[in-house]
């Protein structure tokens, strides 16, 4: 028999959601085939068959949650065609009905009661931490554990009630009831592991930051108008497009070197600014935002970062991103225009200092030399934690994006 075990999942990361099973227990499989999708508080990942057999055993159901090197089911190695063999030995059994009193009677419901089942380490740390007693929830995972989704969904709702000084038993309630109507054109979805994630981490930013946003907007003629010109022996040489994105990019270190408060993080009752640039881009997809890194950007030349950033694309769409791609990050960047943004604020990515937010390219008239011009105008809106970054700081660094945009040569300068 060959064991199907959680594999290890990364720096920090102890435990996964069961996503979906791609097999059923009696279906024969094939080494390699991806057998069931872990969820991961960052990226989605399959688990393949460690043999080539029938899978004898599903040992951790949809959404339980598991943790690393825990056995996920069995594999009875060979190609015997022992599906079929399986359901005919119940049926068999369930024919006749003397064998059941013959079977001791307290013994069958192994359900262990929420407070008799064993807290996973995250469940009794989230417990200690909210003051809500996981041994009165109802559980969902096997044998009725309350599992560390189970708990983050009890803080929710707690969060979510009103706390009046005296309160009415009715108002304990989290969702007053649709009507009949309403209800039956209603569709509950437990939210993914992922999207969960992204929820708490954002509120947690929200909360803990003292945060702020400034914005300015950048002429983007001379940016388009060097990338016109060099689109195509660009990509000749290099196999990439020529996008935006490298540009601002290039233009955010040249600000992040000179105010270095935006490239920090708070820790503790320290500061910690960091001397190299790890920029995340924030890439949307169908399970949720994520946000790989683009390593040493102050190194890298432009075709890099454009080749670096096209593959991450490529693979966050298709949720083959590694862990150690998401983490580290110094800075990022979210870009709403390519859903037709013109002017929104960025959340910071705890725990950084800054999120830079680009928009839509909108032609506007603008003045010019005191004549008015039609110009490719785009907002840029910087979002910064306050407990770090002064005002002066944060329109400063703006300002210097803006002039690295519009004045291209800045950047190969220097300047």
């Amino acid at each position: 028999m060959a064991e199907i075990r959680v594999p290890t999942l990364g720096e920090s990361v102890t435990e996964a959601t069961i996503g979906k099973w791609f097999k059923q227990a009696g279906d024969a499989v094939a080494v390699d085939e991806p057998l069931v999708e872990l969820e991961t508080d960052k990226v989605t990942i399959e688990v393949p068959a460690p043999a080539a057999g029938v899978l004898s055993e599903i040992a951790a159901k949809d959404g339980e949650t598991v943790a690393v090197g825990a056995i996920l089911g069995q594999i009875k190695e060979g190609t015997a065609a022992a599906p079929k063999a399986a359901p005919v030995q119940p049926a068999a059994k369930a024919a006749p009905a003397p064998p059941a009193p013959h079977t001791p009677p307290r013994s069958a419901p192994a359900t262990a009661k929420p407070s008799e089942a064993p807290l996973a380490p995250s469940v009794r740390r989230l417990s200690a931490e909210s003051g809500i007693d996981a041994a009165t929830m109802p559980g969902s995972g096997k044998d009725g554990r309350v599992t560390k989704g189970d708990m983050l969904a009890a803080i929710e709702r707690a969060a979510a009630q009103p706390t009046p000084l005296a309160a009415p038993a009715a108002a304990v309630q989290v969702r007053a009831p649709s009507p009949p109507d309403d209800a039956s054109r209603e569709e509950r979805v437990r939210m993914t592991r992922l999207r969960a994630t992204i929820a708490k981490r954002l509120k947690d930013a929200q909360n803990t930051a003292a945060m702020l946003t400034t914005f300015n907007e950048v002429d983007m003629s001379h940016v388009m108008a060097l990338r016109a010109q060099y689109r195509d022996l660009f990509e000749k040489k290099h196999g990439v497009k020529l996008g935006f994105m490298g540009f601002f990019v290039r233009a955010c270190v040249q600000a992040l070197k000179e105010i270095p408060a935006v490239n920090a993080e708070i820790d503790g009752p320290d500061i910690i600014y960091k001397n190299y640039y790890h920029l995340g881009i924030a890439v949307g997809t169908e399970r949720g935002l994520v946000v790989p890194v683009v390593r040493d950007c102050d190194q890298k030349s432009l075709a890099e970062i454009g080749k670096t950033i096209a593959d991450f694309g490529r693979r966050a769409r298709d949720g083959s991103l590694k862990l150690e791609e998401m983490q580290g990050g110094t800075f990022t960047i979210t870009n709403g225009g390519i859903y037709g943004s013109l002017m929104s604020t960025p959340i910071l990515n705890a725990p950084q200092s800054g999120i830079l937010g680009m928009h839509k390219i909108q032609e506007r008239p603008m003045v010019v030399g005191g004549k008015v011009e039609v110009r490719p105008m785009m907002y840029l809106a910087l979002s910064y934690d306050h407990r770090i970054v002064d005002g002066r700081e944060a329109v400063t660094f703006l300002v210097r994006v803006k002039e690295c945009l519009e004045e291209p040569a800045r950047l190969v300068l220097d300047l």
